[in-house]
This record gives structure tokens, sequence and C-alpha cells, in this order.
């Protein structure tokens, strides 16, 4: 079992036998005692080895234990420090002013070593338990930066990716930027959470990554695809899968590069998946394809009018689409 760290308690008096007494209270395995002789030693004491509690005299020659616990408290390094004053005085008026320097408790003199021993234990305590608690927020901070790092460097990755495809299939350069956009916009609309924006966000932007493993001749053919040609066209989807499930950080974006060509009428693939079994994000995603593509110049034909995509949008709600979905689309 780790043994707990030993609180450091720095004694600050003008007097020696003081000093002794207290030494002789406090002398314990747990305790890490430094010694001041006066003010000025205190604060610079203070600073280098920053203490778990001040035990502060307050009568002292030049700068007294009132002026020290302000000076304590006005650096940054040391305002947080617990302080016990520990006076001869024992009217309210003194009590009132170490309280407004500062102090957070008072110990009469001649002190009781009892009542001493139980205040130190119980301070101690609490401070060590405030920088555990800081530390572990501390901890918890630098663990979030890292995961954002991590997720950027993720999120750059998949857009060079998507960039890689534009530039294979020139024809199509800036549509997966365009769908993504897209993409978010439709889901933020359909009030889906933020966090599954984000996965779909990704999944948008590898929606064709799939599209990397069909060969040139038949990705890059200017005119109509043979039924064996579709049939390894249609394998895409099978592929950005088998690729990127292996990818925890990307596993929740699949649903996208996985079922984007699936119809609500049950008659897409790759599984022929209808209706709210596709997941959200695909049925989403599968208007804003067919929106771009048509509405973009293609190889085999101009693209079309705004009005006329939006016509066959809303024609194909309930076969293509997702009609719910397709309704706020065309609010956009």
């Amino acid at each position: 079992m780790t043994e707990a760290p030993r609180s450091t308690i720095l004694i600050v008096d003008d007097l020696q036998d003081t000093h002794e007494i207290l030494e002789d209270i406090l002398h314990s395995p747990h305790y890490r005692l430094i010694h001041a002789m006066g003010g000025p030693e205190a604060l610079a004491y203070a600073v280098e080895h920053t203490p778990d509690l001040v035990l502060l005299d307050v009568m002292m020659p030049g700068m007294d234990g009132f002026e020290v616990c302000r000076r304590l408290r006005a650096d940054p390094r040391t305002a947080e420090m617990p302080v016990i004053m520990i006076t001869a005085l024992d009217d309210r008026e003194a009590r009132l002013r170490g309280f407004e320097a500062g102090a957070d408790d008072f110990v009469s003199k001649p002190v009781d070593r009892t009542e001493l021993r139980a205040r130190v234990r119980t301070i101690t305590r609490l401070n060590r338990y405030r920088a555990l608690m800081e530390e572990r927020r501390r901890s918890i901070e630098q663990a979030q930066r890292t995961a954002q790092e991590v997720a950027r460097a993720y999120d750059l990755t998949l857009a060079g990716w998507a960039r890689a495809l534009d530039l294979r299939d020139k024809e199509t350069e800036g549509h997966s930027r365009r769908v993504t956009e897209l993409t978010v916009r439709l889901a933020r609309a359909l009030r889906m959470p933020e966090d599954q924006i984000d996965h779909a966000r990704r999944g948008a932007l590898l929606h064709d990554i799939g599209k990397l493993g069909i060969p040139d001749r038949i990705l890059l053919k200017p005119g109509p695809l043979t039924e064996d040609e579709w049939k390894i066209m249609r394998m895409h989807p099978v592929y950005a899968y088998e690729w990127l499930a292996p990818i925890e950080y990307l596993r929740p974006a699949l649903d996208i590069p996985h079922y984007h060509h699936e119809r609500w009428d049950g008659t897409g693939y790759p599984s022929g998946l209808a209706g709210e079994t596709i997941p959200l994000a695909a049925r989403i995603f599968a208007v804003v394809d067919v929106w771009d593509a048509m509405t973009n110049d293609r190889p085999y034909r101009a693209a079309l009018p705004p009005a006329v995509v939006r016509e066959h949008i809303r024609s194909q709600a309930g076969k293509h689409f997702d009609p719910r979905i397709v309704a706020v689309f065309l609010d956009l």
C-alpha cells in the first residue's frame, strides 16, 4: 500500500522557544516542518516550498502576522494556502483583523496541544483532498485535450482520403465536401443529437471510400455500365465497411458508407433494407447524395435545374426516400 505524502507545514514566529514548542507538538512522520523567523523569510519560504499549511504568529517585529497574511493572499502563488494564526491576543477585534487579512483559523497562546493537532490534521487533510481534486481536474482536462487532438488528426486524415477520391474521379471533384456540408445541415434540421451529427459528418466524407476498390475501367467508364460491371460497382459499400469496421474510432460513422444506397421501399443495396431499418444517417444522406448528383454536371449529362430535381425528390418520397426527411429537406 502506497503511503500518503507528508504535509508540509511552515511555522512562522520570531521566538525560537515557540518554534521548539510547535516542533514538539507536531513532530510526526506525517508532517514536514519548515521554520521561518519573521515575515520576509516566511513569504520567501511560502513561494519556495508551497506548504500545505502556514502556522503564523501575529505579534512579530517589523512585519506582523496580519501583513504577512495579506501578502500571502495577494500573491497568486500563495493565495490558496491555508493559514492558522497563533496569537496571545484574545480579543474580538484582533480576530476580525485576522479574518479580514485572510486567515482561515485562530489558535490562542498558550497553545493547547490536542486542539492544535486536531486543527492541523483537519486542515491538512482538506488541503490534500483539494490538491487531489485539482490534480484530477487537470488530468481530465488533459485527457479531453488529447482526445480532441486525436479526433482532429483523424478528421484531417478523413478529409485527405475524401480529397484523394475526388482527385481520382475529376468529374465528381468537390462532391464529398458539398454533400458533407448539406448532410450536417439536414441532420441539424431533423434535430439529430450533435454527437451523432459528428459521426454523420465523418460518414458523409467517406461515403464513397469503397470506390477505391473499383477498377478504373468501371469507375471512370464514360458510357453505361453492363450488368456485370454494375455488380462490381455495387460492391463499394461492402468494401467501405470491410476496410473501416476494424477502426474503432470510425465504427459509429459507417452507417452512411455502408447503407447510403439502400432505398425506403427495400429495393436498394447492398442489404435490401427498408423503411426505418435503414439507419437514420444513411436515410438523410440518400436525399443529399441524389440532390448533389443531379444538380451538378456528370460525363453523361449536364446539371439539371434545381426545380426539376426538387420535383424528382418529392416524387420519390416513400419509394427511394424517407418521406419525413424529404419534407424537411424541401423546406431547407
